[in-house]
């Protein structure tokens, strides 16, 4: 594992950049183009980690993808002429290639195997396994279903009414592809509306959809083509220099071309409650999706609670929210976020254990993080727990500590941000 350093002592950031592109449009991308008739072409790609191990997996069905630096070629072959792999398919440390393809795999004409990292061995894909068993679908697993390695016997599947315990656009993505399949129509219920990257695309790719603010309905249908993708950059990662530009005295920076699709700016909303100065310019639309430029500058912040329906809008950028509340003037509580434990590692506690580390009034909840602000940290030596967010989020929390912050395990960013700390030491000069 590798060590990253991070010199404190509130240097402004200031500049512009377009961080890398969306993971999670990223992600459907392949796979929806890998399912399309003809030629898809993918523009502003995230290569990584994450994204890397779904066209891996892709490709072990038998679909052509060239990658070129952020443009990608994808040759789909349709819904129904994906291959048997040969081997068992490994989605090392993502959630998303291992959660959506268990809803492809699971309508398919053949048999199949998804495993993961450690990591990923011990996430739950029992809120997947158990709505595709009751659309017919055969899975087994360790710890009853309940775990990775999943072994998959393709079969048809009928079409259900599934309200989602929870929210989780990864489950609500994973029916609507097996609905692609499956006899009659699907229809995912919501508690509180998900990210809806899914639907956008397959509806930019011509494939029917009904939403509502509460619900999304697909039915089994013909083969749709492929299109032209425009990924945007990621807001989730956008979110890093968002807070330490508030953060820093000083500070003022443009991040360009970031996706700002309403059911994932709760970051934004979040951090401009607590007083942050953030302003969405050059508005527009690309591929479905909404995009815009952000700009940023320091702002004095206040403490605010955090909870309810905004957490399924921010919940892969409360790590470095709770970074921004430890500046924030009083106590920020964050609840209703029971979900971060379960994430790539458990962020509650990696966030609490390490922001500890650095002198913040930081305590664990059940469901989330209670945070008093203060001036300022100090600078010291700290864990990334094998966490790209959480790596990241203590690299911001450096920038405002006295002295210098160490990250051990810092290299794990590229599972989502390649050339993160390249970024932010340009920023600061």
């Amino acid at each position: 594992m590798s060590q990253e350093t991070i010199k404190g002592d509130s240097i402004p950031l200031r500049g512009e950049f377009t961080p890398p592109g969306d993971k999670s449009i990223s992600h459907r991308a392949v796979i929806i183009g890998s399912l399309a008739k003809g030629m898809t072409t993918v523009n502003g790609f995230l290569s990584c980690g994450d994204t890397l191990s779904t066209v891996n997996a892709m490709r072990l069905l038998g679909v052509p993808i060239e990658i070129q630096g952020n443009n990608v070629e994808i040759k789909g072959k349709g819904l129904i002429e994906l291959n048997e792999p040969e081997d068992t398919i490994d989605a090392e440390n993502s959630g998303t290639t291992a959660r959506l393809l268990t809803g492809l795999l699971s309508a398919q004409k053949f048999f199949s195997t998804i495993t993961g990292d450690k990591y990923l061995r011990v996430r739950p894909m029992e809120r997947v396994v158990k709505p595709l068993t009751l659309m017919g679908a055969r899975i087994w697993g360790r710890d009853g279903g309940k775990r990775l390695p999943l072994a998959i016997q393709g079969t048809k599947l009928s079409g259900i009414r599934y309200e989602l315990p929870a929210p989780s656009a990864q489950v609500k993505s994973a029916l609507l592809l097996a609905g692609l399949y499956a006899q009659g129509e699907t229809e995912v219920i919501e508690p509180t509306p998900t990210r809806d990257h899914t639907e956008r695309m397959l509806t930019h790719c011509g494939v029917h959809i009904e939403r509502n603010s509460a619900s999304v309905k697909i039915r089994s249908g013909e083969d749709f083509k492929g299109a032209e993708i425009s990924v945007p950059a990621d807001i989730s990662s956008a979110a890093f220099f968002i807070v330490a530009a508030l953060i820093n005295p000083g500070s003022e920076i443009l991040i360009k071309n970031v996706g700002i699709n309403p059911d994932r700016i709760g970051a934004i909303e979040i951090l401009r409650k607590m007083d942050g100065f953030i302003e969405i310019i050059n508005k527009r639309d690309e591929s479905g999706e909404p995009v815009g430029d952000i700009l940023v500058r320091a702002s004095t912040l206040k403490a605010t609670e955090i909870k309810g329906d905004i957490i399924p809008k921010a919940i892969d950028e409360l790590p470095v929210i709770a970074v921004a509340a430890c500046f924030a003037e009083g106590e920020t509580i964050i609840t209703d976020a029971k979900e971060l434990r379960v994430k790539e590692t458990d962020r509650i506690k990696a966030m609490t254990t390490e922001l500890k580390k650095l002198g913040a009034e930081v305590e664990e909840l059940d469901d989330g993080m209670a945070i008093r602000g203060k001036e300022d940290l100090i600078g010291g030596e700290c864990s990334s727990w094998g966490d790209h967010r959480v790596a990241m989020a203590l690299a911001v929390a450096g920038t405002r500590a006295k002295g210098t912050t160490v990250i051990e395990g810092g290299d794990c960013v590229s599972v989502s941000f390649p050339g993160f700390f390249d970024v932010m030491r340009r920023l600061r000069g």
